[in-house]
């Protein structure tokens, strides 16, 4: 009997053995797996990045004019940005103002000229006193310096889940990206639009920006605090609102969060677009309708509405331009008129109906915008 027990206790031991060992093969194996595929995605990543680097867009100079400040019920004041230039030069002055706080959120920050001023100005602020975050992308940053993007300590920085290691590859919320371009200075001032930070977008792109100044510059502030206080890492402090919150009909601020599930601009411009009694024109650098979009924008030629539609010829994604062009012919058979701006890239998200309602914002027309990514549209 004692060496029936002893087979047997053999005999299991060696089965426990060889499981264990199966085990390690599989997590050997799945280890391995994981680290190509994060290899494959990193590859994808610089091979993408070499093409945008090749096709950054068209560049050369383009018409634009200064636009007067118009004045809001309410107490607002806003302000269009069509040029680069003009917009760094009104956002670095602001900053050199702030009294109390500078909040910044970006998709993308270059770590170039451009990009240099305004941690140096931030950090110059910070030093003074004033408390001074910024939020940026983590993988629209990924092939920033990580030299550039250490900012200065006196800056409190969060980088927005940049996707390295299996944990990070693997959690589905990193699907959602932060695609804001928003700044907000004492509460009192707030900028939201299509421009990122760097030498490329001021001369070299097209784009717009819109700043305001009033009671409902509040909301920009009241974003950026809400997603820092939402996501940051313990080690940054916590921010409090500068007053109350606004209400006013004749200015909406729409944010999408993806998280909780929630994209009113998607709804914002469907419902704006069934209103349409005379026109729709539509400047976007992404053009990717979905169904309900496209369906909206036939429905209003049938009604006699004049539906005119501006997109770059060539932008910086090829991708987003192939998709873009399975949408054309539905939409020309069925009356709208679409341009293709030439010699530069058009990276606007803006749109105006009527002649009395607008929207300048952050979101483009296209599925990742309206119901992937945190985004934010001012609704005038």
């Amino acid at each position: 009997m004692a060496w029936r027990r002893a087979a047997i206790i053999a005999a299991m031991n060696l089965s426990l053995g060889q499981a264990f060992s199966a085990l390690r093969r599989i997590g050997l194996r799945l280890f391995l797996a994981l680290t190509a595929l994060q290899a494959a995605v990193v590859g994808v990543l610089v091979a993408m990045d070499q093409l945008r680097k090749r096709r950054e867009g068209p560049r050369g100079g383009f018409p634009w004019k200064d636009q007067p400040e118009v004045p809001l019920e309410g107490g607002d004041r806003l302000k269009l940005y069509p040029y680069g230039v003009q917009l760094y030069d009104a956002m670095l002055e602001d900053i050199r103002n702030a009294k109390k706080s500078i909040y910044v959120g970006t998709f993308i920050w270059k770590g170039d000229e451009v990009g240099q001023r305004f941690v140096d100005a931030l950090a110059e602020r910070a030093r003074e006193g004033i408390n001074v975050c910024v939020i940026f992308d983590g993988l629209a940053n990924a092939f920033v310096s990580s030299e550039f993007k250490n900012f200065p300590k006196e800056i409190n920085t969060l980088h927005f889940r940049p996707i390295w290691g299996p944990e990070n590859l693997l959690n589905p919320r990193n699907v959602f990206r932060y695609h804001k371009h928003i700044m907000s200075v004492d509460g009192e001032v707030g900028f939201v639009g299509g421009y990122n930070i760097g030498s490329l977008y001021a001369e070299g792109w097209r784009d717009t920006h819109i700043r305001i100044q009033g009671p409902d510059a509040r909301e920009i502030e009241n974003d950026l605090v809400d997603f820092w206080n939402g996501h940051r890492p313990q080690h940054l402090p916590e921010l409090e609102l500068a007053g109350e919150r606004a209400w006013n009909p004749a200015t909406i601020f729409h944010r999408n969060d993806p998280y909780l599930r929630m994209f009113p601009i998607r709804a914002m411009y469907l419902e704006a677009i069934d209103r349409a009694n005379r026109h729709i024109y539509l400047t976007h650098a992404y053009f990717i309708p979905d169904r309900a979009m496209r369906a909206g924008l036939v429905d209003a030629v049938k009604r006699g509405v004049d539906v005119q539609v501006l997109v770059p010829e060539n932008s910086n994604h090829v991708t987003a331009d192939w998709l873009a062009r399975r949408h054309f012919r539905e939409l020309l058979e069925a009356g709208v008129r679409i341009h293709l701006y030439k010699h530069i890239m058009i990276h606007s998200k803006t749109a105006t109906i009527d002649g009395v309602w607008s929207t300048v914002g952050t979101a483009n027309i296209d599925r990742y915008s309206l119901l992937g990514n945190y985004e934010t549209n001012l609704e005038v």
